[in-house]
Formats: C-alpha cells, structure tokens, sequence
C-alpha cells in the first residue's frame, strides 16, 4: 500500500508560554505526516530535500520510526535545511513567526524515485501549488491524490491552486483559508464553493474546536479530542493528514473494491487522524509519536469513539 508524501523536513526552535522552548528540534511537513501515518500502514515513502547542515542526530530520530523510506529525501551538498523558528501565544491556539529560512526550499524541487512513482495514495504536503501540481504528473498511478495548502498560495498563486483542486481528490485546509479562498464566511458554504472547483471532499480544520469534512455525498463534523496538556502545537496538522491518510490507505488496501475517497471512508479516516494529533502536541516535536504505541492510539480512538456516539 504504498503512500507517499511530498513536503519539508526542517529545522524548527519553539517557545512556549507554559513549557519553555526547544531549539534546533526536527520538524516540516513530511516528518510529521510520515511519523503519524507509519502507524496504519507501510512503506510511507518521503520525498523531500535537506541542506548539508542537517545534523545526523535528527536523521537518527527520523530513522526510529519503522516502515519509513527516506529514499526520497536529498542531501543537497552546499545547501541548507529549511529553518523555522515560531512563538506561541498564551491561548496556544495563535502563534507568531519569528524567523523563516527557506535554504533548500528556494531551489529545484526534488524528483520522486522512479522506485516511488508506483505509489497509489498521495499526499501533497503545504507548498507552493506549481511544485505540488508538478510532483503530482509523476504520481500516473495514484488511486487517491489529496493536498494541503496556506493562506500565502491563496493569495499569490490562485490559478495553479485551482487547477490542483481540478486534479485531486481531497484538500485540506483551515477555516480562514477556506474563507479567503472563496470569499464565504460559512465554513459549509466555503467548503461547497471548494467541491466545485474539483475535488470530491474537503476537510476544514478548525483547531482546538474540530474540523469539518465536506463532501460531494453528505457533511460531518468532528470535535478535537479533548488532550489535557498542550505542550507544543506544531505539526498538528500535519499528523492529522497523516494519521487520516494511513488510516485510508490501509482500509482501502485491505479491499480493493473500496473507495477511498468515499464519504464513510473519509469520515472515519479524519477520527483517526484527530487521534494521532492529539498525542503529537503532548510534548515538543516528534518526541511523543516516538514513544508511542499501538495500543494507546488504538485505546484514546475507542474513548474518542465513545465520546462522538449519541442515541
């Protein structure tokens, strides 16, 4: 069931109101949505690039996640790592930049391994649409292509946004983007406007309040799981789409005769990846998907289900 994912391995410092700051900590796009989707199926196939600076310690804490092939990722000799640094405001829910440096990001993209472009589910990591819409021709035998993006592509690259939308199956975004997208202050009518342009669902996150799943056959909403401590934010949305993406692939590899952009399929999918973000703001970093288990993810999603049950 081959998954691959498209994004950025960086560099990333943190501070926190509450629990101090990390500086130098492995982050980007990728890692965490590779982490969070090696618990539902394998290989997850990276591609990616990082700079000559990028130091082993953090190739180390990537490689103890099993079933993740980093064949993918570049090692650019004279380039540098994706930089970020980023401070949290005391309701953790907002945060601002403080410093971004794009290193590798600012050159060629990487190409996906002839050995990757056989892979059947797909996921776009955030970057700019050429780039995503570029690495998705090489992707011929995707069963199912589904992106994310930002406000900044909203805004400086429009058209190759909406011609992305016309080739996937799914997006992902937040509530705001979806508004600046469309111009639609309802997040249901924003996601609507989202499905006309192409895609068959869209999943709308909204923090520590859910997300919202639009599609062409019925609407859900989900709460987030009620996590007690809330360490550090970052990369929650990436081990979402990770978690929802594993989930698909491996419930649609177990059966071909599945789709795995159906409405059932979607919906259960987004739960688990409401899980595995749930535990990834518990500490800095990947350090708490590193020390997690099967069978804490597989217990928190039956209280989760629980929870969401009603009549």
């Amino acid at each position: 069931m081959p998954l691959i994912v498209t994004g950025t391995v960086g560099i990333d410092t943190v501070y926190t109101p509450d629990h101090g700051h990390r500086e130098n900590v492995l982050g980007g796009s990728c890692t965490y949505f590779a982490a969070a989707a090696s618990f539902y199926c394998k290989p997850v196939r990276v591609v990616a690039a990082v700079g000559e600076d990028f130091p082993p310690e953090l190739r180390q804490t990537m490689d103890r996640f099993e079933g993740i092939d980093h064949a993918g990722l570049e090692v650019r000799k004279g380039s540098k790592t994706f930089r970020w640094g980023g401070k949290y405001l005391d309701n953790m829910d907002q945060r601002e930049t403080l410093y971004t440096d794009l290193g590798v990001l600012a050159e060629e993209p990487p190409a996906v391994p002839k050995a990757f472009r056989d892979s059947r589910y797909v996921f776009l990591a955030n970057t700019h649409p050429a780039v995503q819409l570029g690495l998705l021709e090489q992707l011929p035998q995707r069963r199912l292509a589904v992106a994310d993006t930002m406000d900044l592509w909203i805004e400086t690259a429009r058209p190759e946004l909406e011609r992305l939308c016309g080739l996937i199956d799914g997006l992902v975004l937040n509530f705001d983007e979806a508004e600046q997208l469309t111009g639609k202050r309802n997040t249901v009518a924003a996601a609507r406007r989202i499905l006309d342009l192409g895609p068959r669902f869209v999943v709308v996150k909204k923090g520590e309040h859910g997300c919202l799943i639009v599609h062409k056959d019925g609407i859900a909403a989900l709460p987030a799981y009620p996590t007690e401590e809330v360490v550090d934010p970052t990369g929650a949305g990436d081990s979402f789409a990770g978690g929802m993406m594993g989930a698909l692939a491996r419930e649609a590899d177990a059966d071909e005769s599945l789709d795995p952009s159906a409405f059932g399929a979607i919906h259960r999918a987004v739960a688990h990846g409401t899980i595995v973000a749930s535990f990834n703001i518990e500490r800095f970093s990947l350090d708490r998907l590193a020390t997690l288990t099967r069978a804490e993810l597989d217990e928190r999603y039956r209280r989760f289900a629980g929870m969401v049950r009603f009549g």
